[in-house]
């Protein structure tokens, strides 16, 4: 919104400061940081009115949580939802269909996590909605927006898949790359759900993560640097830099009220909304393959589960402790403000290895 201001450049030159990605996403990352941290109070004095109980605690999870984390009100992904659709809206070129398109992956998201979130409260059960009517509602929003991304994309192969370390290596999938984005988007939307599991665990990867595809997107969306990095230009794909930058705001600000002990939890609400924004940035980007490296960890949380549940069903033997992995360090006695350190250093060391993928070429 505010990026129209510099039509009028002409007769005030300082608004010509809306023009430029940098300047924008500076506004973008402080507004949805402020928003958050006005916001938050009211929204979890709202939540704790609404959920007398807080976040019903799993009865198979670590047994430690139902004393520390017992009555701690849930769904505060709300206020990263409110403070980013308020923040791209007020600072991203909204002529841009590439915002529009991550933003509805944002908010669709977040609607089936909230959903989720309600009925785990009212119901008082950690279940929520069935997991095939969420991935159902999951997989059409994804599929909607993945031809979305592809009939906007232009000035690339939409349908090609690039590798990095690979300068000029792009696979054509075809229409089988449809199903492959939004396997893409789901699946980071699930990761980032599963690694949401003690306080502050998962919306600092979730920030490093963006911050990661904030460099990618301002690089690639802008021909100069694309073309001396030698990675594949994608125009349009500049303006996510400022959509990036309010997912690292209102994360900061969530962070807040989140950091050990928690006033709040992000909930579905926030996790499968937080995921699935990452996955349609690294499709609109092209930098699918990219974001498992930059979100590793999010990855590994996933597979433990999935090794989890397959050795038991073959073997009737667990590999870990608990799954997701965090739980599995808890059973082992690590502190919790241990683990989530420990797993931000790894979230960050990834990030380093998924940036350097840009220059090696």
């Amino acid at each position: 919104m505010l990026y129209w201001l510099s039509e009028f450049s002409g007769d005030f030159a300082v608004l010509n400061l809306f023009r430029y990605l940098t300047f924008r996403t500076g506004g973008a990352v402080v507004t949805a940081m402020i928003i958050a941290f006005v916001c938050g109070p009211a929204i979890i004095r709202w939540l704790k009115s609404r959920q007398e109980n807080g976040q019903p605690i799993r009865e198979d999870g670590p047994q430690s949580h139902i004393l520390t984390k017992q009555g701690t009100p849930t769904m505060g992904g709300m206020m990263m939802l409110l403070a980013i659709a308020v923040s791209t809206l007020l600072w991203a070129d909204l002529s841009n269909a590439y915002v529009w398109a991550v933003l509805a992956v944002t908010m669709g998201f977040g609607a089936i996590g909230f959903a989720d979130d309600y009925l785990k409260v009212t119901k008082r059960h950690s279940g929520g909605l069935p997991g095939r009517v969420k991935l159902i509602a999951e997989a059409a929003i994804a599929v909607a927006v993945a031809v979305w991304i592809v009939n906007t994309t232009t000035d690339i192969n939409p349908t090609g898949l690039a590798f990095p370390f690979f300068k000029d290596l792009l696979i054509d999938l075809g229409w089988f790359y449809i199903p492959f984005a939004a396997f893409i988007i789901v699946g980071a939307s699930n990761s980032v759900n599963l690694t949401d599991g003690l306080d502050g665990l998962a919306i600092v990867p979730v920030m490093i993560c963006a911050g990661v595809f904030l460099v990618i997107s301002y690089l690639i969306g802008n021909a100069f640097f694309a073309e001396y990095l030698q990675v594949h230009f994608v125009r349009g794909t500049g303006e996510l830099t400022v959509f990036c930058g309010t997912i690292i705001g209102a994360g900061l600000g969530f962070l807040w009220f989140n950091a050990p002990p928690a006033m709040v939890f992000m909930g579905d609400t926030g996790s499968l909304a937080m995921g699935g924004a990452l996955g349609a940035v690294s499709v609109v980007t092209k930098h699918e393959i990219v974001l498992g490296i930059a979100g590793g960890l999010f990855v590994l949380e996933t597979v433990s589960v999935i090794v989890q549940v397959v050795s038991f069903k073959l073997t009737g033997r667990r590999v870990f402790r608990m799954a997701p992995l965090h739980h599995h360090f808890e059973q082992k006695g690590w502190a919790e403000p241990t683990i989530v350190i420990r797993f931000w250093i790894i979230a960050c060391i990834l990030a380093i290895v998924s940036l350097s993928t840009l220059k090696l070429r």
